[in-house]
């Protein structure tokens, strides 16, 4: 049966907020994603049992402990999780996925933050802009989000997530940033952290090392990159619509 499996029942949240980090275009959610992870040094909280997700064992230099592909981490003391992905989830998937983890977010009073990368050739800071379902239109005026600057869409498992948070009238926010359509982009997903994410999550994020580690970002993750940019919908996206 699909559902999420929390492990650790000794973990209280009230109210949380989640940061979703799927892998896409510049593997911006899933840079940022990993980046809150080990900032905040946050525990193992729960897998996502979902019909549909990869049946692959997940596994990390030097520690032969095998987990799920797909995995919840959280911080109790900020109110926080992050949705940390180790694979993509197939177009076949897409719809399943999003019900399963869209029933668990109101099941547990979850705010998802949605994430997805907009592919572009920029000159200087990428841009930022915010969408909602629900009452999020207002979070992102709280925090300072501004509104799409043209029509678009989000595509690939994320786009399924939002679809299914609008349709379940879910209060969930999206952020989309301008990133690098070939290669991973720590500048966009530090971008996603300090303008979006910390904002709307109320924590402060330290984005100084994921700058700094950007070159050995860019050369471990470009194998996935080129993974996703062959992967079709198995690579979250926004794009323009070509009308306003």
């Amino acid at each position: 049966m699909a559902h999420v499996a929390v492990h650790r029942d000794d973990i209280e949240l009230d109210a949380p907020t989640l940061v979703e980090g799927l892998p896409g275009v510049g593997l911006v959610g899933k840079l940022a994603a990993d980046h809150l992870v080990d900032a905040f040094d946050m525990v193992h909280y729960g897998t996502a049992r979902c019909d549909g997700l990869p049946e692959i064992a997940v596994y990390s230099e030097g520690d032969p402990d095998v987990r799920s592909p797909v995995r919840i981490y959280a911080d109790s003391e900020r109110d926080l999780l992050v949705l940390q992905s180790d694979a993509p989830v197939s177009p076949e998937a897409a719809e399943s996925f999003a019900g399963c983890l869209v029933d668990w977010f109101q099941g547990n009073d979850v705010t998802p933050v949605f994430l997805s990368g907009m592919p572009a050739e920029r000159d200087g800071d990428p841009s930022l802009y915010g969408i909602a379902t629900g009452d999020g239109a207002a979070l992102l005026e709280a925090a300072g989000v501004p509104s799409p600057t043209e029509s678009g869409a989000i595509t690939g498992p994320t786009g399924a997530l939002v679809h299914e948070a609008q349709r379940a009238g879910l209060t969930s926010v999206g952020l989309v940033v301008e990133a690098d359509p070939q290669f991973p982009d720590p500048e966009a997903a530090g971008e996603l952290l300090a303008t979006g994410i910390g904002p709307l999550a109320d924590v402060e994020v330290d984005t100084a090392e994921l700058a700094e580690q950007a070159e050995e970002i860019r050369q471990t993750k470009a194998q996935l990159a080129q993974q996703m940019q062959g992967g079709g919908e198995e690579s979250t996206s926004a794009r323009p619509l070509g009308f306003q």
